[in-house]
């Protein structure tokens, strides 16, 4: 089968297109037909070894997709081992799930760990309330879209989008964002609480890391929490000193979707079933950000990287 392999770590230039035997499903497991392919952007942390969990090599990237079972059904599939950018792919039976006809390829892969994510995170890390303001950085990109179109449907007051472009900005306010600003702006601290009629914020989901998080936390109310859940700027933040959380009664939580699985009752599968409602209803919906072909796995690394895209992008193995 055709298939994306790395054997050494680095950057998109690693990812090389190979021949490779087919997988074989053991006991337990589910063969996938792979019809599209789903990129996060810790896709290109996984190929640089710089990830939560460490790497192995020779890997083939890619944790989600959708396709068809042997006997035909359509499904979405997280991958635990990676192994999806391929024809097909091999996962166990309790992270394959089924596709409505109203869902999808392009819906069901943005909700599969995105929009995930941002439930997760307003639900469980930031338990959003009604009229709270959700500072949603990165708001145009995967997880970022999601976000804020769930604050708004959760009864957020005030959703503050931020975004480096005026037509991601514009993209957020589409998508329901009360005011979208510049993510580069010298005072980011003031430009959130200028957003937010000059009242401190109550809830940051943060992605990108360093000095963004370090303003972000600042901009924060009494009781404001902070969700991090990546760090696209490969950028470290300052160390959050406790004595500063007790004194502005803050709360910093982080949050990897993999730990979602050891949550007792099926939580995920709940969150999951409830985005394809959703979705199905036109509550929420899906951006795509750009279809390339298998062998080009390279180039959409390099447009997530440059942080210039939008939504979600896919890679199709039928071409």
């Amino acid at each position: 089968m055709r298939a994306v392999q790395v054997t050494e770590f680095g950057g998109p230039e690693v990812l090389k297109p190979v021949e490779l035997p087919d997988p074989v499903a053991g006991p337990g497991q589910v063969l996938i037909e792979v019809e599209r392919i789903g990129l996060n952007y810790a896709d290109t942390h996984q190929a640089e070894n710089s990830y939560l969990a460490p790497s192995r090599l020779p890997l083939v990237p890619g944790g989600e997709v959708a396709g068809r079972t042997p006997d035909g059904r359509r499904v979405v599939a997280l991958l635990g081992e990676l192994g999806g950018y391929a024809e097909r792919a091999v996962t166990a039976e309790a992270t394959v799930f089924p596709l409505p006809d109203a869902i999808d390829d392009l819906t069901a892969l943005s909700m599969l760990v995105q929009g995930a994510t941002a439930a997760i995170l307003l639900r469980r890390n930031t338990h959003l309330a009604d009229g709270e303001s959700v500072v949603v950085h990165a708001a145009a990109g995967g997880v970022g879209t999601i976000a804020v179109q769930l604050a708004k449907a959760w009864g957020a007051g005030r959703v503050i989008a931020t975004a480096s472009t005026e037509e991601k900005r514009a993209l957020a306010l589409e998508l329901g964002a009360d005011v979208a600003v510049d993510s580069r702006a010298e005072n980011l601290t003031e430009t959130l609480i200028e957003a937010n009629g000059g009242r401190r914020v109550d809830i940051v989901l943060d992605m990108v890391g360093g000095t963004t998080t370090d303003q972000s936390i600042a901009a924060l109310a009494p009781f404001g929490r902070l969700g991090f859940y990546g760090m696209a700027g490969r950028e470290e933040p300052k160390p959050v000193r406790l004595r500063n959380l007790m004194g502005h009664s803050t709360t910093v939580s982080g949050m990897w979707l993999s730990h979602v699985f050891r949550l007792p009752g099926n939580v995920y599968g709940t969150t999951l079933t409830e985005l394809f409602d959703l979705a199905a209803r036109g509550v929420i919906r899906a951006i795509p950000g750009g279809e390339y072909p298998l062998a080009e796995a390279r180039a959409a690394h390099e447009a997530l990287r440059s942080r210039g895209t939008v939504g979600k992008l896919l890679l199709d193995p039928t071409r």
